[in-house]
């Protein structure tokens, strides 16, 4: 499965990763890479949830 991540800058120096086909599912961080990986964390805990909960 290939998930597109978007990015962005904050007006503070912050980076926000989105993976917009999970709704919800964007972390911040204070580099891209830092972005970047929190995003891929969560994106993974969103998908092993909704496989052990028969969500699609």
């Amino acid at each position: 499965m290939k998930l597109k991540v978007e990015f962005d800058r904050e007006t503070d120096g912050r980076w926000i990763a989105e993976v917009p086909e999970l709704p919800g599912v964007l972390a911040y961080g204070k580099t891209r890479a830092a972005a970047l990986a929190a995003v891929e964390a969560l994106a993974l805990r969103v998908i092993a949830d909704r496989i052990e909960n028969g969500g699609t």
